[in-house]
């Protein structure tokens, strides 16, 4: 099972809880944004924030390992400049002025020497004085550790069947990582249809933390945020870190 692999149910629960993009987080990346700029969205899934900036006439394309969320993402804009492949072999010629990941993507490389190596090839990919910017999932997001696999979320796809997301939670003190792995059950009335099993797991960040992967990477311009209005980050209270990052 591949780590944090988004597969057809959790692709189809994801698009129905998470179909459109937080109006807030939004803004925020679009803040960034400029018509003339080439953007790259990393981890850029079924398209919540790519589509939106599509839309307004932005140049970007965006790369995926999930072909279940690319596709979603085709059905929405057709003619979207998406990749499908791991990020670490994803090679361009051209450098991009703004890259983005959402949504605390970040956070799913829980193996530290996998995310240094993905810091380095955001920082391969960008315009020496261009911007990185991103989010990481805090100890604020801590889950309270349950061994037993519960019923988490729960609903109605189109067709009229019920989705379920089952999961247990565990938390690794020397690694600062949440194990959550899920079952996801598609059911027709009490008749399972259909089980997807998926491997799901974040590090979870204190401030500084990041900070110093980020240096270590060569960027040498860094800003963390605690909120989408850019107030800076002044402890571990939030349950997201936004960062801005340069060389």
């Amino acid at each position: 099972m591949i780590k944090n692999y988004y597969g057809c149910l959790c692709t189809e629960m994801y698009e129905i809880l998470h179909k459109e993009a937080p109006k807030d987080e939004l803004a925020f990346y679009l803040s960034y944004a400029k018509k003339e700029m080439s953007i790259l969205e990393p981890l850029c899934g079924s398209g919540r924030f790519l589509v939106p900036f599509l839309e307004k006439g932005f140049n970007i394309s965006g790369i995926d390992l999930s072909k279940e969320m690319l596709s979603k993402l085709k059905e929405k804009a057709p003619g979207a400049r998406v990749v499908w492949k791991n990020i670490l072999d994803f090679d361009s010629e051209e450098k991009y002025d703004y890259i983005f990941i959402s949504s605390g993507s970040v956070s799913l490389f829980t193996d530290m020497e996998l995310c240094m190596a993905i810091l380095l090839k955001m920082k391969s990919l960008l315009k020496k004085g261009g911007k990185f910017v991103f989010a990481a999932d805090t100890i604020a997001n801590r889950c309270p550790d349950d061994s037993r696999y519960k019923v988490s979320v729960s609903v109605k796809t189109k067709d009229g069947f019920d989705l379920v997301l089952k999961s247990k939670n565990y938390y690794d003190e020397r690694t600062c990582t949440q194990f959550s792995p899920g079952i996801y059950e598609l059911y027709d009335g009490t008749r399972l249809l259909q089980q997807e099993e998926m491997d799901f797991q974040t590090h979870l960040y204190k401030l500084g933390e990041m900070e110093q992967h980020l240096q270590n990477a060569g960027f040498t311009s860094i800003t963390v945020y605690s909120s989408y209005e850019k107030m800076v980050a002044e402890d571990n209270k939030t349950e997201m870190f936004l960062y801005e990052c340069s060389f």
